[in-house]
């Protein structure tokens, strides 16, 4: 258990914060000796991939860094495959793993960044398809009362980017370990965004998983920053959703305004147009910033504090309610 440890390469938006506590735990038996040895009962926090977290002050507690890793197949028929990944696997590798045995499903979330353990936690999506599409169950660990729980679909409460884990059972569980239901006769799914497009400029004339996954990957490295080159933990905020009248209401005043059905009640509006409209694309105070290419990522273009990102996005959130009267909800998990 080391002391005084920077978090600063723990996290992808690089805030150079402290955890007063750190360690890492490769087992449950590892886990399980950490929080045996908290005898103080110091706050945690379980740590992945720190891909989808805003650090906004030095952490005063344990920061547990979760490695579990490994990937098998758990059972199989002619229809599905059902694979097992550590929750300390990186997501994007799970993905070429599945690529690479012809297992469809994950394709269209390609190149998300962050690790396993948290696809489920947030509910993640891309591309037309979200994680609760191909979930089978997870196991996870009780932080309070020291045993290993089994989560199904409906146990899991899914949502927009929701999950028990995000609200209900907020910091009461360590992720170990997620099971996925996988076809083997792929299903294709590219009606979402410009996938058909990116297939076309890639001449594909054959279509596979591989070259979905393909272009998608293309459309996110031409829109989206890397992690690696400017701190960013991806889309900030959510889509807000909202009623047919509003929309009525909304494209009276904005007849350009982006809109996608969810059911004859209720429209999806992308944020990032929310935002762009009211001006913030591009914009840049200090290292804290909005991407030049997304209005819908945050950035740290160097050494922007956590709390100057998160005083940025409350600006946002403002502009876009007095603007459109809509209130924007974050994607990020934010550490104050």
């Amino acid at each position: 258990m080391l002391e005084n440890f920077s978090l600063k390469k723990y996290n992808t938006f690089n805030i150079d914060v402290y955890a007063k506590y750190f360690s890492e735990f490769n087992s449950v038996n590892d886990l399980q000796e950490l929080l045996s040895t908290n005898i103080k009962q110091l706050s945690t926090l379980i740590l992945g991939g720190g891909s989808n977290i805003l650090f906004t002050k030095n952490f005063d507690g344990l920061v547990m860094k979760n490695n579990l890793t490994g990937i098998t197949i758990v059972k199989e028929d002619d229809a599905f495959v059902y694979v097992r990944a550590g929750a300390g696997e990186n997501w994007h590798r799970f993905v070429l793993y599945c690529l690479e045995n012809d297992f469809s499903g994950v394709e269209n979330l390609s190149l998300i960044p962050g690790n396993v353990g948290a696809s489920p936690m947030q509910n993640i999506g891309a591309f037309g398809v979200e994680l609760k599409d191909i979930f089978y169950e997870l196991e996870a660990f009780h932080l309070i009362e020291k045993n290993v729980v089994k989560f199904n679909g409906d146990n899991c409460k899914f949502g927009y980017r929701e999950s028990v884990f995000k609200k209900k059972y907020k910091d009461q569980f360590a992720i170990l370990n997620v099971t996925f239901k996988l076809n083997r006769i792929p299903r294709f799914n590219i009606s979402y965004g410009a996938i058909e497009e990116e297939l076309e400029k890639m001449d594909v004339t054959e279509l596979s998983i591989h070259a979905i996954s393909q272009a998608i990957i293309n459309i996110r490295r031409s829109k989206l920053p890397d992690p690696e080159v400017i701190g960013n933990a991806g889309s900030f905020f959510k889509n807000p959703e909202v009623t047919a009248h509003e929309l009525y209401e909304l494209k009276r005043i904005y007849p350009d305004i982006l809109s996608y059905k969810i059911n004859d009640r209720t429209f999806k509006i992308p944020a990032g147009w929310l935002i762009e409209k009211c001006g913030w694309k591009g914009y840049r105070k200090g290292d804290a910033g909005c991407h030049e290419k997304q209005a819908l990522v945050l950035v740290n273009y160097g050494n922007a504090s956590g709390q100057e990102i998160y005083a940025l996005s409350n600006e946002i959130k403002t502009s876009v309610k007095e603007k459109f009267n809509i209130v924007l909800e974050g994607e990020v998990n934010i550490v104050k």
